[in-house]
């Protein structure tokens, strides 16, 4: 094992300088491995970072959505009349008003940019207004007039998969048609995965015989928000040439204006967009919100139009994640090994398409998680229904899979009387094993090793050797003082999930960097210049220090992400450090390579010695002894170096639409989670005591800011357990504000151990490997199952209610 390869924790990391790192060619002080400060990180921890919603144009005006109030309804007629004779009001807009194409969407363009005759869920967009004033907008889309012929919402989605009787949420013809996905009625995608056994026709009772345990189980996921901070926003600026200047706070810009420009009837190029200060993400800004409507409105008025939702329309106005519902059977042996495995699952996909035929794709591939199994059958299915609809949040189909297969493997350790740690590291997959789609795990999974250390770890102290037991705030309940301590147990619960990283299934998910080295102000200086949305997640950051370690210059700037160079993709899949990290350095190596060759051109290097044999460091060229050879301000004068490179990571393939079989995928990361709860078993409180987390990330590229994004996915998954669930009946929204639907404070969330390993991946840059999902997975599992060890109870649905604790019928 190389000294690279060596698990060390980010603790270690962060404190080492990033000159000692081996295989890296620079001494600068904030390169990779060191954990600079953030350049946006002082702005926003003082308020005066400017978010999108803080634009501010001269002779703006402001853009507002009239949404439908039905779930489900046909739509006799729009009289937009007596909005427009509101003073003040600019336009008002409906589907007949729409330049260009009617309908977008991430992968099917089956959604409208206003509703034309019918309407799908409850928030659906059916006008947009411009005025002088937010209010005046309100006002004159109060005064639009829409005739509704209500229908019956179609809200549950088994009846929508199976029900021949159920009506079609999209008419036959509507939806375009994918080779691949198995699409028939409701159904936006099945995939079955088929291994074993089952691959060559057994049937399930077969395998039973064999088994010394059969557990099934069935679970629900419930459908979570990304419950970002910064509402949906932007700023539309009509320009010159027809075209538009978007002002957007997005995850993925190409992909917004390749959708945009056909609505809008303009040439791609004509669409001009701009990163604006993201609030948070998670998923959610994958999807189109108001860019359409702003670009409409911007066009018709000739004046930039602003759009800012309020919290509720933030509910209606993004994607959320796919409830589902599950059923699971494992077969073990007496030793724990698991034998056979088989799994349904529905996922919600609402309304829209969205991504659902991915989410499907993920959750089918890795629904039986890091688990060697001979024989699997899985059943996968994206639905259509009058729910909101759902799409990408972080985890993306692997979360819901993950709750159902890890309390499985609880329910065997409990039927055959062994450790729940010892179950899932007999059963642990590791280099050179194969998922049930056949895949190859080609690089380093050390899953026993990172149980054996979760389970290692120190447990927290009991309640009552704390300095002040009677503090509220160590209890169940917290501040509120609700328990006194009467009824309060501990519990003990580990989770695992596998998640893949970066996009999957033949799409081509590349990146573009262009990186300029130039003097500036008599010092050398880089530009950086990509279109990877940073959405919190330090990639401007790890973009610099990229730049510093292989071009040896302190002072970098990162352009502010725009469509003026290529695509990045999108921030999210845990891509961005892989695909446009690898794009940065790509380029950085070629302006390096261009400097050497300017070096020798000069007579300041030797014709036949290598570049291996030197290294930009400190402003300057350096031999591989040391030696300065020139400085980057006399080797480059007035000149500029710059180059772009285009980015890939390896190929991957389709799932076979029968049998599962398939690469589908780039890279794996896995985390394990151990955490310890206090249940008030009388009340139905919960307290997370800890949340210990063991995570192997290939290398730790910026250690304090990894720290940050394995605790940020925890709290997600600590909601996910516990609290976070959009309340939908009758596919309306109950709780569309942060009053009802509830998140954790700094209250809720526990001490967090962690341990960073750093097992190299051969194929990805630096050996890194994504980390922000990989920690929601099994954060999720692992406290629902200490919940349950604390009150014997079943627990199938997450989040877990106080009423499920104390055993009251939900449905009564």
């Amino acid at each position: 094992m190389t000294a690279d390869a060596r698990p060390r924790t980010a603790a270690a990391r962060a404190d080492t300088a990033a000159g000692a790192r081996t295989g890296l060619s620079s001494s600068t002080r904030d390169g990779v491995g060191a954990s600079p400060r953030r350049p946006d990180g002082t702005l926003k921890a003082t308020g005066e970072f400017a978010f999108s919603s803080d634009m501010w144009m001269e002779d703006m005006l402001w853009g507002m959505t009239l949404r439908s109030p039905h779930p489900h309804a046909r739509i006799r007629s729009i009289d937009t009349s007596q909005a427009l004779a509101l003073p003040g009001v600019h336009a008002v807009l409906t589907h007949e008003d729409v330049p260009g194409e009617k309908r977008y969407g991430l992968e099917m363009r089956d959604q409208p940019v206003l509703a034309a005759d019918r309407v799908r869920y409850k928030g659906e967009p059916v006008a947009i207004a411009a005025a002088d004033h937010p209010e005046t907008a309100r006002r004159a889309l109060e005064r639009v007039r829409v005739d509704y012929e209500v229908w019956e919402p179609i809200a549950d989605a088994r009846r929508a998969a199976f029900d021949p009787e159920c009506p079609l949420v999209h008419e036959e013809g509507t939806v375009p048609a994918h080779p691949e996905y198995n699409q028939r009625g409701n159904i936006v995608r099945h995939q079955p995965v088929r291994t074993g056994a089952f691959a060559r026709g057994a049937e399930v009772a077969q395998l039973r015989e064999r088994a010394a345990a059969v557990v099934r189980g069935e679970y629900r996921v419930g459908m979570q928000d990304q419950a970002f901070l910064g509402p949906e926003s932007g700023l539309a600026v009509p320009a010159p040439d027809g075209g538009v200047d978007l002002y957007i706070a997005t995850q993925w810009l190409h992909v917004d204006q390749s959708q945009i420009a056909p609505c809008l009837g303009l040439a791609p190029e004509q669409v001009r967009m701009t990163l604006a200060g993201v609030g948070g993400a998670f998923g959610a800004r994958e999807d189109l919100s108001m860019q359409i409507h702003a670009c409409m409105l911007a066009l018709r008025t000739r004046r930039p139009v602003k759009f800012v939702y309020n919290r509720e329309e933030s509910f209606f106005g993004h994607v959320h994640r796919h409830p589902a519902t599950m059923r699971f059977e494992h077969g073990a042996g007496s030793d724990g090994r698991l034998l056979y495995a088989t799994l349904e699952i529905v996922l919600d996909g609402g309304a829209y398409a969205s991504t659902t035929a991915a989410v499907v794709g993920v959750a089918s591939s890795v629904g039986m998680g890091p688990y060697d199994i001979p024989d699997v059958a899985v059943d996968a299915y994206g639905v259509y229904t009058t729910n909101p609809p759902c799409g990408a949040m972080r985890g993306f189909g692997a979360v819901q899979a993950c709750f159902g297969y890890e309390a499985q493997m609880d329910r065997i350790a409990a039927e055959l009387g062994m450790h729940p740690v010892e179950v899932r590291r007999v059963n642990a997959l590791s280099q050179g094993g194969r998922i049930a789609t056949g895949q190859r795990i080609d690089m380093p999974l050390p899953m026993a090793e990172m149980l054996q250390r979760a389970r290692a770890m120190p447990m927290p102290a009991e309640r009552g050797a704390l300095p002040d037991p009677g503090d509220p705030r160590t209890l169940p309940g917290g501040t509120a003082n609700t328990s006194r301590g009467e009824g309060v147990v501990r519990g003990v619960g580990y989770g695992v999930g596998l998640k893949n990283l970066c996009f999957s299934e033949t799409f081509d998910d590349y990146s573009t960097a262009r990186v300029r080295l130039e003097v500036v102000g008599g010092e050398p200086a880089v530009l950086v210049h990509t279109a990877a949305a940073e959405v919190g997640q330090g990639l401007v950051t790890l973009q610099g220090q990229i730049a510093r370690t292989e071009l040896g210059v302190e002072r970098v700037t990162i352009h502010p992400a725009d469509t003026a160079v290529g695509s990045a993709g999108s921030s999210s899949a845990s891509r961005q450090s892989y695909v446009t990290g690898g794009a940065v350095k790509a380029a950085c190596e070629a302006v390096r390579a261009r400097v050497f060759a300017l070096a020798r051109e000069r007579g300041l290097v030797a014709q036949g010695d290598p570049d291996g044999d030197l290294a930009l460091a400190g402003g300057k060229v350096v031999s591989a002894g040391g030696d300065v050879l020139a400085s980057l301000t006399d080797l480059l004068g007035a000149a500029a170096v710059e180059e772009t490179r285009v980015y890939r990571h390896r190929p991957t393939r389709m799932l076979d639409p029968t049998s599962g079989q398939g690469d589908s995928h780039v890279q794996f990361g896995m985390c394990v989670h151990r955490a310890v709860v206090d249940v008030d078993v009388e009340l139905g409180l919960v307290k997370v005591v800890a949340l210990d987390a063991v995570q192997d990330v290939g290398r730790a590229m910026h250690p304090r800011q990894l720290l940050g994004q394995i605790q940020g996915g925890s709290a997600q998954g600590l909601g996910l357990a516990l609290m976070e669930e959009v309340q939908v009946a009758d596919s309306v929204i109950r709780n569309p504000s942060f009053t009802d639907y509830l998140i954790p404070t700094i209250l809720d969330t526990p001490p967090m151990r962690i341990e960073v390993l750093e097992h190299a991946d051969p194929n990805a840059p630096y050996g890194l490997r994504g980390a922000g999902e990989p920690p929601t997975l099994s954060s999720t599992p692992a406290i629902v199952a200490a919940v349950r060890d604390a009150t014997g109870r079943a627990l199938s649905h997450a989040p877990v209610r106080p009423e499920d604790i104390v055993g009251i019928d939900r449905s009564a």
